[in-house]
């Protein structure tokens, strides 16, 4: 059959499948229509149709039944009309595009072969008894990510079904019209990239169902490992596979796994906003996103101002000059490190023994309890219990001693002009308080006494409401204190961990740390560190309910993170993906590669996956780039076509922005739509913004931003991680910004975002990281 005639014949069964779609969403819209108006008819007519009596049990138990029972119809109807909505979603996309791929397999012992068609949605033919489509995520279509022409199998829950694979075809379709269609013998082709990655990137990211090499497959229906870490170059879809995996996990146990149980952690709101359409193309509706300083956020915000890591960022890029600078960077290692989570660990030991700090427990500027008396009882109770529960029962027995205290509280001066300024509303709470204690009748109102002894009673209890709950919140444990402690005198550390490796600034760090805590103010660096000493001491808050975890640009997270994680989630598989060659952080200098992680887990429960190809920037772009970090020769290129990349030299500030912007213009007129002016810090992207906003019409963004918009940014390095852009502008990669060895990796990331031109620009003398790129792969300008 010709080429034409395949074309032909497709188009004919895609007219076919769109006519039976759309066939559907007619009927399930007059369902849904009708179920509608029945959920708004019952909840307007429920009591009208509901029997209320309630003289006798038996009357009662009959109105009971008939609330029931109208309950549970209108629970049907939402129930009913919540399934048909989804379905109507779904066959919204099959009508756009019904399916990306064809395989022809011949199962074993069978001479026809069977045509399979897959979509992001399964479809049944009129009888339902034939697939038109099946689901990406059906078993049946692994062959398609899997295999070639030729033999093949694959894995149902009934056992392995093995055949021979005689045809593979892809396709994109859009609006209902073949676009594209060829055969191939492997899932990933260069004229589907070209066509699905286009010239241009839209805001989301786009679902590359149909561009899944093996090893991404893989890593998508891993069920196996606990721990599931991926290593990608720049571009090599680590996201993409990941929220196919999310979408396939959601497919696959969709009896018992919902979207709720299911939590990412990505680098910034505005990454949530970039991915947030992902899963709703895919079929799935969309996990819990978060960001770790959100979480962070939450549990420390009322006790610290909490810095930000954006700001430790800015503080790592720019204040070199300023006392203390080398301290900090070093504190900020080391308190990232496994070595000081032993030593929190030891101390937390430490604190078992003997050196705990607790808060008086003061009652109208009085101590009702003394901390001294706290730290006695704790350390009466029984060593062998673990401290949190210690801690209890220190909570217990406070509770208790309020109790005595309010008692003898109800005889002083105040209890009594309090109760003299209750308003009425007060003494009739107390006269039916006392009737219900059945103390006395309605005619003994009169007796002053009791009255007076309830009203007592009422007011102490109230006020100290407060009290009882912070016993049971374990405020009286003053955590802040005892992390201050162990900076207090740097020569503790040593004390509890005589083998402990201390950085050779130590002194200094201790000094800077017990100075911010004591001003009420938490390092980023001390987030992590300082949470976990407390859930040490008072408990770790744990959901059990999650069952996958989710973590994007895992390389900037520090071995404290992830064991908070770890402890938070308990019952949850992780699945993390990483670049150990954009951990841009200053913690991140010395990565680990994620020992750190994978020693939270047994050996045989986690398993690693390495992506090499890049598929987000054309050839010339990953020739430039992969020439920048040690290794990046094991990056494999993808070949799609573009010009190289540029390195223009500026004599200042003033030539720099009129080059700039006669490049984006340029930009512009080729039909690029998402142009990054990507800067150092933010600083400089204000400086870039002020000195381009009359040339261009642009938009600055900073940490605050949620949502990733189209058009000409201007962004810090930081924030454009994990966010691509048709074309991109470094606004200054002079030596002066880009020449300390450890902002290599900054620069290598602002770098691959491009997509499709990469223009970089330096003021005076140029960065020494571009003198390692090999001269041919970038062309020298001004």
């Amino acid at each position: 059959m010709s080429a034409e005639q395949n074309w032909t014949e497709e188009q004919m069964r895609v007219d076919r499948v769109v006519a039976i779609v759309e066939r559907r969403i007619e009927t399930l819209g007059d369902q849904v229509g009708g179920l509608r108006e029945d959920i708004v008819n019952i909840r307007k007519t429920f009591w009208d149709d509901v029997t209320v009596n309630m003289e006798d049990l038996n009357e009662a138990i009959e109105t009971f039944a008939s609330m029931k029972q109208q309950a549970e119809v209108l629970s049907e109807r939402e129930r009913s009309h919540r399934h048909a909505m989804s379905q109507l979603k779904a066959l919204g996309r099959l009508r756009r595009s019904p399916y990306f791929g064809r395989i022809d397999f011949v199962e074993e012992g069978e001479t026809k072969p069977e045509r399979v068609y897959l979509g992001t949605s399964s479809l049944l033919d009129d009888d339902g008894l034939q697939f038109l489509v099946y689901d990406w995520r059906a078993p049946v279509s692994s062959l398609y990510y899997d295999y070639g022409p030729g033999e093949a199998e694959y894995e149902t829950p009934g056992g392995t079904i093995r055949g021979s694979m005689e045809l593979k075809r892809q396709f994109i379709i859009r609006d209902a019209r073949i676009r594209s269609l060829f055969d191939t013998g492997v899932t990933i082709g260069d004229e589907l990239l070209q066509e699905v990655l286009g010239k241009h990137s839209d805001a989301q990211m786009k679902s590359i169902v149909a561009t899944i090499q093996r090893e991404q497959n893989r890593i998508i229906r891993n069920e196996k490992a606990r721990l599931l870490i991926v290593q990608g170059a720049a571009g090599s879809g680590k996201t993409s596979a990941a929220l196919q995996r999310v979408a396939y996990l959601l497919y696959r146990y969709r009896e018992t796994l919902s979207a709720d149980q299911i939590v990412l952690f990505s680098p910034n709101p505005m990454f949530n906003s970039y991915v947030s359409t992902v899963l709703p193309e895919l079929g799935e509706e969309n996990m819990q996103q978060t960001t770790f300083q959100e979480y962070i956020e939450h549990r420390l915000g009322s006790r610290f101002r909490v810095e930000d890591p954006f700001e430790q960022m800015e503080y790592s890029l720019s204040r070199m000059e300023e006392p203390g600078y080398d301290a900090r960077i070093e504190g900020i290692r080391y308190k990232a490190s496994a070595d000081f989570l032993k030593l929190i660990d030891e101390y937390a030991g430490y604190l078992g023994r003997e050196g705990m700090l607790f808060r008086d427990v003061v009652f109208r500027d009085r101590v009702l309890v003394p901390a001294e008396t706290l730290r006695e009882r704790f350390y009466e109770l029984d060593a062998g219990m673990t401290i949190p529960n210690r801690m209890q029962a220190l909570s217990e027995w406070l509770l208790k001693e309020l109790r005595r205290l309010a008692k003898l509280e109800r005889r002083k001066p105040w209890v009594e002009e309090e109760a003299e300024l209750l308003d009425k509303d007060a003494y009739i709470e107390a006269f039916e308080q006392l009737q219900r204690k059945k103390r006395f009748s309605e005619d003994t109102f009169d007796d002053f006494a009791r009255e007076q002894e309830q009203l007592a009673y009422m007011i102490v209890q109230e006020q100290f409401k407060p009290l009882r709950r912070q016993a049971k919140r374990l405020a009286f444990v003053d955590a802040p204190g005892m992390y201050r402690q162990l900076f207090a005198d740097p020569g503790l550390a040593s004390r509890i961990s005589p083998d402990a490796e201390l950085p050779a600034r130590w002194a200094d760090i201790c000094a800077q740390t017990a100075e911010k805590v004591e001003q009420g103010e938490l390092a980023w660096e001390d987030s992590t560190p300082f949470l976990y000493l407390t859930e040490r001491l008072e408990g770790f808050q744990r959901n059990s309910s999650v069952r996958h975890v989710f973590v994007d640009e895992a390389q900037d997270y520090s071995a404290f993170q992830f064991a908070v994680i770890r402890r938070l989630f308990p019952m949850a598989r992780m699945t993390v993906l990483g670049d150990l060659n954009q951990a841009i952080y200053a913690h991140a200098t010395g990565s680990d590669g994620f020992e750190a992680l994978r020693a939270l887990f047994k050996p045989e429960e986690a398993e690693t996956f390495v992506l090499t190809r890049s598929y987000r920037s054309t050839r010339q772009i990953v020739e430039f780039t992969r020439g920048l970090v040690p290794g990046g020769e094991a990056i494999e290129l993808f070949n799609r076509d573009g010009a190289k990349p540029t390195v223009t030299g500026v004599a200042d500030k003033t030539e720099l922005a009129r080059s700039i912007a006669e490049r984006v213009r340029k930009m512009q007129e080729d039909g690029h739509g998402s142009i990054g002016i990507i800067c150092k810090t933010a600083a400089e992207s204000r400086e870039a913004f002020e000195a381009l906003k009359d040339a261009l019409p642009l938009k600055l963004v900073g940490t605050e931003a949620i949502s990733f918009e189209r058009g000409v940014v201007v962004i810090p390095s930081y924030l454009a991680k994990g966010v691509e852009f048709d074309g991109v502008v470094l606004y200054d990669a002079s030596r002066d910004r880009y020449g300390r060895e450890s902002e290599r990796k900054l620069f290598y990331t602002a770098c691959t975002r491009a997509m499709h031109e990469l223009h970089v620009y330096h003021v005076g003398e140029r960065s020494p990281f571009i003198g390692d790129a090999l001269p041919v792969t970038y062309a020298s300008e001004g």
